[in-house]
């Protein structure tokens, strides 16, 4: 949607009901004078020639004003309460914990695989930003992830349909790749991304050079992974302002779809739908394909897919082991009866989801500069915000007083769009298609190689730039990309400005 009728299609929402599906959605948590003025202060801006009021505090109260460096990432919300603060502080440690095999001496810390990714929350999500594909064939994928699936059967179709698997396992590999193991069991394979180079030419005279990749599996572990395998590289994503993104009210982001371009701007984004931990049909917000519905249930799949623990919510204690891999589930685990039936037991795993919906959102910087000024009108003009919606204010009843009415700038729609032949992956997970990617919020952008140097962009790390994510744009994103392409190199450089002061 164009800034228009974004506005327009908000204000519905915020004072009405909009209709989706078979089912309406209306802002419910707030008065009628609390909706007047949710709708002024979100009402994109068309002045261009100084920062907006609280533009700095890209997270509202929750945002972090600790130093710029390489921890801008790991500090709380600004708004939490001394006892929530030493909460946060344990979530920390155990994000940051090294789990080992089972059994292990370490009493309380075993039970990682027996097939696993990495060993720690940490791991992958370096210093709480962004992961990184491999530097070389020979480089482990630590911070990066495969996804797979097959062909769906009837059947499978219809359990995904009904949103009660993702997509259709491999018999044997499961739904993802794990290229690590136990002592004594075979890893699944190792991640081997190769690139060609591909150049584009930018006005100005200017060349950007892409690597477009090219993904496949050494060492297959268990056989074979066979011809019908769909593939698709994940790097780990950062973890600053979740708890506010799960307190942006339903309503708001529905009134953003727009899923058979009615307006006709060639803007066709629409939700994802998941079911969440009571089996509810619930909005999905969270992953590169807005598969899980809240911060519990991705930490609780990650804690499984990535590291074999069991929680909760997803209790099997051999995590991604199939019924084709008997060794790996022959193998004990770490689930200790005096400590609870899992090998994260609840009163853990609630400290992790405490500490990962509560990681600060770093505040701004150069607001006020022309060059980041002119960087984000051209932001604005270029259509960028038709997906990376600006603002939101955040639900009066959300389920902490840190997320509670804060006025956010995440630059994202939390929803799904096709973004063209260069970033499809082929493979459809949940609602979304193989061309189908959730907008990715860009609060915090502009620190990534701040928190982590070897850090890269897009759901491959394929972009060593932000320039370079730009252009792989595509799909409904062409018309933007083109834009920056053909324009000055001098506005090009404010556009990056703008989204380096994010």
């Amino acid at each position: 949607m164009r800034l228009t009728s974004l506005v327009s299609t908000l204000v519905i929402c915020l004072v009405g009901a909009v209709a989706w599906g078979s089912d309406a959605y209306r802002r419910d948590d707030l008065s009628a004078e609390d909706l007047a003025r949710v709708a002024r202060v979100t009402e994109p801006t068309t002045a261009f020639d100084a920062a907006e009021t609280y533009e700095a505090m890209q997270a509202g109260a929750a945002t972090s004003t600790k130093p710029v460096n390489a921890n801008a990432f790991s500090n709380p919300s600004g708004n939490l309460s001394f006892e929530d603060q030493e909460t946060f502080l344990l979530g920390n440690g155990l994000f940051r914990k090294d789990w080992a095999t089972a059994p292990s001496s370490t009493l309380a810390s075993d039970g990682l695989g027996p097939l696993f990714n990495a060993r720690s929350c940490q791991s992958c999500h370096i210093k709480d930003g962004r992961g990184h594909a491999p530097a070389s064939l020979d480089d482990p994928a630590v911070s990066l992830l495969v996804r797979l699936s097959v062909p769906a059967t009837a059947e499978q179709q219809a359990m995904i349909d009904a949103g009660q698997i993702p997509a259709a396992p491999h018999p044997i590999y499961g739904l993802q790749l794990q290229d690590f193991a136990a002592a004594g069991l075979p890893a699944e394979g190792q991640v081997q991304i190769t690139y060609d180079d591909v150049p584009v030419e930018l006005s100005g005279g200017e060349t950007a050079t892409l690597r477009a990749p090219t993904l496949s599996i050494g060492n297959p572990g268990y056989g074979p992974l066979g011809d019908d395998i769909m593939l698709s590289a994940r790097v780990a994503q950062p973890m600053i302002g979740l708890g506010l993104l799960e307190a942006i009210h339903e309503a708001d982001i529905l009134a953003l779809a727009d899923p058979e371009d009615a307006d006709g701007d060639g803007i066709s984004g629409r939700p994802s739908w998941t079911l969440d931990e009571n089996g509810e049909r619930v909005l999905g917000r969270f992953g590169w394909k807005a598969a899980q519905p809240s911060v519990a249930m991705q930490s609780a799949h990650a804690f499984s897919g990535d590291m074999g623990l069991s929680t909760p919510l997803v209790p099997s204690h051999w995590g991604e082991c199939t019924n084709g891999q008997p060794e790996c589930r022959a193998l004990p685990h770490g689930a200790q009866a005096h400590l609870g039936e899992h090998e994260v037991p609840a009163d853990l795993f609630a400290l992790v989801t405490f500490y990962s919906q509560n990681l600060g959102v770093p505040a701004r910087r150069d607001v006020d500069d022309p060059a980041v000024l002119r960087g984000k009108e051209i932001f604005y003009e270029t259509g960028c915000t038709s997906c990376h919606t600006p603002k939101f204010v955040t639900r009066r009843d959300a389920d902490h007083p840190a997320q509670q009415f804060q006025l956010i700038w995440p630059y994202t729609d939390m929803l799904l769009h096709d973004m063209g032949e260069g970033l499809a992956d082929y493979r459809s997970e949940g609602t979304a298609n193989g061309y189908e990617w959730r907008t990715p919020p860009l609060w915090g952008i502009g620190l990534t190689a701040t928190v982590n140097d070897e850090a890269a962009y897009l759901h491959d790390g394929r972009a060593r730039t932000l320039l370079e994510a730009i252009l792989w744009h595509g799909g409904e994103a062409q018309a933007a990309r083109d834009a920056v392409v053909a324009m000055p190199p001098q506005d090009r450089q404010s556009l990056i400005a703008f989204l380096e002061s994010l």
